[in-house]
């Protein structure tokens, strides 16, 4: 089954109080901890006056309760009609189906229920609840992710998936894929970020006290060993680059705050952060653009310079690669004056 993709701003059905309806598939051997993320972190987003935007509903295929990998039975609020009524259905891992490693069906009341998800609908994935997608046939031919231990058996298992082990989680568009626990949580917070900007995200990565921002793009995985205290790392240079954005920030720069040789510096940056320092400073950029974009009046030329691109053309470009929308049109989806205007 394959849907049409959702722009960054999706014009999506709700409930009668006007929120976003998520459905959270529990299948037996759910962790609770992914389990309870969609809730925890969704719950988190209030409008202007203190309401939820979001309606999190925990479902079982069949309506009755679940064993958790816990030990614990988890008591679901809805059956499959939660699935069929969703705006956004997301599924958790599940350790208690080892046929899915190795491509087999799912259970007849999981792929019924699944079955009446309506077209259209959001999907979305937890760590190895990619596994569930994939096995419903919903993922074929489309990029994902999963827990990088995973991923040779999930490509093995689903070969007409295009399973990327090397980013935080996969957007695109109406089907969205994480990699293991933390991801999700990255997850959430980029779909709030799309149905309501940087701002409402933040907002709810303060209260769940977790980082307001990671790339999906980020490698979820980096083997390496815990500095000691003594060895040099580039912790405070990043702190001040995050106060200096405006500013031109070569790598020559950035080694001589950290006391670093050039080389030294790259290869620390790197070890620490799983990125370049100059693709983690055009994404810190980037992030700081969108924020001048959503809650400033300030000209395209001034957000390109505040933000450190230097020019709106360099901003523009850099936008269009990163979210395929110009400075402009992001700025008419979120800015509050132009929701208002929009009649949003």
């Amino acid at each position: 089954m394959q849907w049409p993709c959702t722009d960054p701003r999706p014009d999506r059905s709700a409930d009668a109080a006007g929120r976003h309806r998520i459905a959270v598939l529990a299948l037996p051997g759910v962790p609770p901890f992914e389990l309870g993320i969609p809730s925890r972190v969704f719950g988190s987003v209030l409008d202007d006056g203190g309401r939820p935007l979001y309606e999190v509903t925990v479902c079982t295929a069949d309506g009755a309760p679940v064993l958790s990998d816990a030990g614990f039975t988890v008591q679901p609020a809805a059956g499959p009609e939660a699935l069929a009524a969703a705006d956004t259905v997301i599924v958790p891992p599940t350790h208690a189906m080892p046929e899915l490693g190795r491509g087999g069906p799912l259970p007849p009341e999981v792929t019924a229920a699944i079955a009446g998800i309506r077209p259209g609908t959001r999907l979305v994935s937890i760590c190895t609840g990619s596994y569930v997608l994939a096995a419903a046939g919903l993922l074929d031919g489309r990029p994902a992710t999963t827990h990088w231990n995973l991923a040779p058996e999930f490509r093995r298992a689903y070969p007409r998936v295009k399973v990327d082990e090397e980013v935080l989680f996969v957007d695109d568009g109406d089907v969205l894929t994480s990699a293991g626990v933390a991801a999700g949580v990255d997850l959430c917070l980029h779909m709030i970020r799309r149905d309501h900007g940087a701002a409402a995200a933040n907002r709810a990565a303060r209260m769940c006290v977790v980082p307001p921002w990671r790339d999906g793009g980020q490698a979820q995985y980096i083997d390496r060993p815990v500095p000691e205290p003594t060895v040099a790392t580039t912790t405070a240079t990043r702190a001040w680059a995050l106060e200096h954005l405006c500013e031109p920030l070569s790598l020559n720069r950035l080694a001589e705050h950290a006391r670093m040789s050039l080389r030294s510096f790259t290869r620390r940056f790197r070890d620490e952060v799983g990125m370049t320092p100059v693709q983690w400073l055009t994404a810190q950029r980037l992030e700081l653009a969108k924020q001048l974009l959503e809650t400033t009046d300030l000209s395209i030329d001034l957000v390109a310079h505040r933000s450190g691109f230097g020019s709106a053309n360099s901003l523009r470009a850099h936008m269009r690669a990163a979210f395929g929308v110009s400075p402009a049109a992001y700025r008419r989806t979120f800015h509050p004056n132009d929701l208002l205007e929009a009649g949003a």
